[in-house]
This record gives structure tokens, C-alpha cells and sequence, in this order.
């Protein structure tokens, strides 16, 4: 890992909103870095820490989970001395939140990334391959913005991003938190992932969710250049999957070294079916 940013000369350590003004042209939001710090960027003389302003990584609400920009990943998965590889549930009442360890486990991270890289920085990074993106999604997550004037705005963690890096925050603005509905975390999920390498990058992820009314939704990431969704009023049919699945463009299929386009077609489509197989199995 490059640790050097040669052209930054200070580092503001955020301890109240108004400290995040600072935030623009040649500044940069600094919380976990595993990437920032990862690759030159000879643009930035200025970061703004986000750690310091204190926010607790998960808060339990009646409207849900609440889980901040700077959660780590180790906290976001449960994981700690013992389990490494995080918790099946954060809560037993929870089923819903299996999906948080699994995702992790889907990066191409060490548990020492864990421990510093953020929920936030996964999100915002807004690539394919981020499998935290996915999970939120999947659960149908609302991020939490913090706009550079004041207030605050709401988006749709499905519609937050609009292409690989590229996503609707906004110029100056901070992700405050993402938060998670009740009946997402009370929901049957189901996940499957594949990859061309035992320990390569993600070349499909595929996530499922079915909630007490029976709706289901289907979440793709890692395969496309964005999370899709594919939402059901009950379990689909092979037929309805088909059906949903031909509605994808060929443009959303992603192309990188990790997988061709028409292979995470492919090998999407069979996971696609094996999800929706085990949201229809009995409880």
C-alpha cells in the first residue's frame, strides 16, 4: 500500500458539521483510506478526517438499523477476536443481516482492511465489485447526505448509483449513514457469489430478500456496472426470472479482466434461479 500523498500538506480532523465546509476542489473525505491511500492522487493538498466527528457505527432504531458512514467493516459484519469471519446475524431476531458477513467476505480484502475500511468508503467508491454496495441494496437501504449548504437529503441506495464510480452524492456532500427498514432485517435472504479464481474478485453476486408479505427482490452486483434490482409481489417462477432477466441491456453487463460480459450473463442467470429456488422453500 502507497502511504504517500505527497501533495497533501494538511489534514483537518472533523469535529463538527462546519468542519466538513472545508470539503472541495483538491480535498478529499478521509475515513478508513484503504483506498484513498492505495493509489496516487497528485490532485489533493487537503484531507477531511470524518472518524473524529464521533458517530456511532450501528444504532437500532423502531424504524430500523442505522449504520454510519465510518462503521467499519469488521463492525458491520460482527466480526472480531474469535470470529474473523463476522457473525451469521448481528441479532438472532434479525435474519435479514446474514447478508452482512457474507458481502464481506465476497471483497477481495484481508480481516486487517476490515478493521479500518468503511461502510461508507464501500458505497461511495461505487464500484462493481463493491459486495457491502450490494448488501445495502439488497436490503433496501436509504442513504443518509449530507449536502455542502446544509440539510439533509434521502436516496434510494438502488437508484444512488449511476455507473462504475459514479453515483448521485454531489459535490462537497458527506454520507452521514445508511439505514436499514425493519422489515428488511426481519427478512429470508439468500446469497450466491462466483468468481473465475477460488480467491479472485466477485464476477457475479447475487442477493435475495423476501419479507413477511411475501415480496421478494432480487439484487445483482459485481456482474453489472451498477446494482440491479428485480422485484417480485411473490416468490417468481422460472418463467417471471426469464422474463425479468431479458429486460437487462447488454450495456449494464460489466467487462473487466474478472469475467466477460456474456459469461456474468451467464453464470448470473443460474444464480438468479438458485435464489429465488431458496426464497421458496419452507422456513
Amino acid at each position: 500500500m502507497n502511504v504517500d500523498l505527497d501533495t497533501v500538506s494538511e489534514i483537518v480532523l472533523a469535529r463538527e458539521r462546519a468542519d466538513l465546509a472545508r470539503i472541495g476542489a483538491g480535498t478529499a473525505v478521509l475515513a478508513g483510506g484503504t483506498f484513498l491511500f492505495s493509489e496516487p492522487h497528485d490532485h489533493l493538498d487537503t484531507l477531511v478526517d470524518i472518524t473524529t466527528l464521533g458517530w456511532a457505527p450501528l444504532t437500532e432504531s423502531a424504524q430500523g438499523l442505522e449504520i454510519a458512514a465510518t462503521c467499519t467493516l469488521a463492525e458491520f459484519a460482527g466480526a472480531g477476536p474469535g470470529r474473523e469471519l463476522g457473525t451469521p446475524t448481528l441479532r438472532p431476531q434479525w435474519p435479514g443481516t446474514a447478508l452482512f458477513a457474507q458481502c464481506c467476505r465476497a471483497l477481495l480484502a484481508s480481516h486487517k482492511i476490515w478493521r479500518t475500511a468503511t461502510v461508507g468508503g464501500n458505497v461511495c467508491l461505487s464500484l462493481p465489485a463493491g459486495a457491502v454496495l450490494g448488501a445495502l441494496v439488497a436490503l433496501d437501504a436509504t442513504a443518509v447526505i449530507w449536502p455542502r449548504g446544509g440539510g439533509e437529503r434521502r436516496i434510494a441506495l438502488r437508484d444512488f448509483v449511476t455507473g462504475p464510480g459514479e453515483n448521485l452524492l454531489g459535490s462537497g456532500a458527506v454520507v452521514r449513514a445508511f439505514l436499514v427498514p425493519t422489515s428488511s432485517l426481519l427478512a429470508r435472504t439468500s446469497f450466491r457469489k462466483v468468481a473465475l479464481a477460488p480467491l479472485g474478485r466477485s464476477g457475479s453476486v447475487v442477493m435475495g430478500r423476501r419479507t413477511a408479505d411475501d415480496r421478494c427482490a432480487i439484487t445483482i452486483t459485481a456482474a453489472t456496472v451498477r446494482p440491479i434490482v428485480l422485484d417480485f409481489d411473490s416468490v417468481p417462477t422460472p418463467s417471471e426470472l426469464t422474463e425479468a432477466l431479458a429486460e437487462i441491456t447488454a450495456d449494464v453487463w460489466f467487462d473487466d479482466p474478472h469475467g466477460a460480459p456474456d459469461w456474468r450473463e451467464h453464470v448470473t442467470g443460474l444464480l438468479v434461479a438458485e435464489v429465488a429456488a431458496e426464497l421458496g422453500e419452507a422456513p
